[in-house]
């Protein structure tokens, strides 16, 4: 990466509202620390009452307008966007990296990819597309057409905070709906970023706004306004269910992808060098904090010792350090609470006679750092088989046949993604017929493209983002009937 890159100065944070950066000017700030340093980096402004209400009111207006703009004029500045993200990668990623902590390979590759999901977006908005329903008299036409519902609200986490958030944005916005987004308050440098290339790509004044504050509070005040018809949310169970319940009560519609506990199910017939590699890396990334990375281990009894000597021979020597240093390839935690978080879960498999062998413990230096842990037999009523660690902890089980398999997979009330290594096309079909989960990957991770629908089932979520399915949760169907003259 380029040195100027490297050492330029970190995002200057603020709040954006009706066209306007908005620095503290006086406004409650809160502190923005590196996960690798614990060091303060920035002080990020918090909104305020009338902040929320000026930005509701910046909505609404810019709605009125923008929900009649033509699909090819939005298709444009989506892709102006997207020629942005692309442009200024680099330097997004490199403070992805500061504040929450992901190797800056990684961060690169998620601002990176991020470009796809406008262009997508981009083509998709200019397909928004209705229908003729043949009438029972000659006289009649019946119409279906799609119209965007209107202003909507979006929360998006703290560990993909670029992605995640212009997934909202391209999906409101292509759709005709203006929106407000509260990012995450530990990591806000990706989200006041995208507000900067939404403005210098035209889009024009109100119809995103970014605001940031004490999340109860934030949601709390947008959702219970008449003026947002849509909330959008992706983030932990608990709170997507508040959400969701506030929003029932206002009769607003939702999309919410939620957490995950991802079963792993790696079957005698696997390749078993080429899966114990691939899930590896794909549990340390993001120091698995990510709601689709494999979480639960359930390996065939015939081949367990072989894949776990494999399993814990890569995993167990991953480079663990500090994001932007070139060697690293797992992160820091994001903050101190997945610390404690994965102590706790350690400590109860261990009280449940689960075996750790490595990992376990904090590591000893400054910074949130944990070690990749394997802990093997681990009973299912273990917390740690039970709740989402989040984190790079992996509990590693037995199982005898597929039936069996199968169930304990499906046993959580959790369905998001899963992750089934066979070279066997029955068991195949019998494993991804039987799952209950919103997205299955067969020896690989093919999930979370522009093209393809993103969303879980049960406590999972609500919904999807992406794919054909995207415009979904930000259309109405109006359905018109017109006769040519009064009966």
């Amino acid at each position: 990466m380029d040195t100027a890159v490297i050492n330029a100065p970190y995002e200057t944070l603020a709040l954006y509202i009706d066209g306007e950066f908005i620095g503290a000017n006086g406004r409650p700030e809160q502190d923005v620390v590196n996960p690798s340093s614990e060091a303060v980096i920035a002080r990020l402004p918090l909104a305020t009452r009338e902040d929320l209400d000026r930005a509701l009111t910046s909505a609404q207006k810019a709605f009125l307008s923008w929900r009649r703009t033509s699909p090819l004029e939005r298709a444009k500045i989506l892709r102006r966007v997207a020629e942005l993200v692309r442009e200024r990668a680099p330097q997004i990623a490199r403070n992805i990296t500061l504040d929450q902590g992901k190797p800056l390979a990684e961060a690169l590759q998620e601002v990176t990819s991020s470009a796809e999901h406008a262009e997508w977006h981009a083509e998709e908005c200019r397909r928004t597309y209705g229908r003729v329903i043949p009438a029972r008299t000659p006289n009649v036409r019946q119409l279906v057409i799609r119209e965007p519902v209107g202003v909507c609200a979006a929360f998006t986490p703290w560990n993909f905070p670029f992605v995640l958030s212009i997934r909202k944005m391209v999906a409101a916005l292509g759709a005709g709906c203006t929106l407000i987004i509260k990012g995450p308050e530990d990591s806000p440098s990706a989200v006041v970023a995208l507000a900067r290339l939404f403005h210098e790509a035209g889009l024009p004044r109100g119809c995103l706004n970014v605001v940031w504050g004490v999340p109860a509070e934030v949601s709390q005040h947008l959702i219970s306004s008449p003026i947002v018809r849509k909330v959008a949310f992706t983030g932990s169970v608990g709170v997507g269910k508040s959400l969701a319940e506030l929003a029932g009560a206002h009769m607003k519609r939702v999309t919410m992808e939620l957490g995950g506990h991802a079963p792993v199910l790696v079957f005698e017939d696997a390749d078993l060098e080429a899966a114990a590699r691939f899930l590896s890396r794909t549990k340390a990334r993001n120091a698995g904090q990510v709601c689709m990375a494999p979480s639960r281990f359930f390996v065939h009894e015939r081949v367990y010792d072989h894949f776990l000597g494999l399993f814990s021979s890569d995993y167990g020597h991953l480079k663990v350090g500090d994001g932007l240093a070139p060697e690293t390839q797992m992160g820091p935690l994001a903050h101190a609470r997945r610390i404690d978080a994965m102590q706790t879960l350690v400590a109860d498999a261990r009280a449940r006679h689960g075996t750790v062998l490595f990992g376990g413990e904090r590591l000893p230096s400054t910074g949130f750092f944990f070690p990749p842990t394997v802990v093997v037999d681990v009973p299912d009523d273990a917390r740690l088989m039970r709740e989402e660690p989040f984190g790079p902890v992996v509990p590693i089980a037995r199982f005898r046949d597929t039936s069996e398999v199968i169930a304990r997979a499906n046993a959580l009330p959790l369905g998001l993604a899963s992750y089934v290594f066979t070279n066997s096309i029955a068991t195949a079909t019998q494993v991804t017929n039987d799952l209950e989960v919103g997205m299955i990957n067969i020896n690989h991770f093919g999930i979370a493209l522009a093209e393809t629908p993103l969303g879980g089932i049960k406590d999972s979520g609500i919904g999807s983002e992406g794919g054909t399915e995207t415009f979904d949760g930000y259309l109405t169907t109006k359905f018109i009937s017109q006769a040519a003259q009064v009966p």
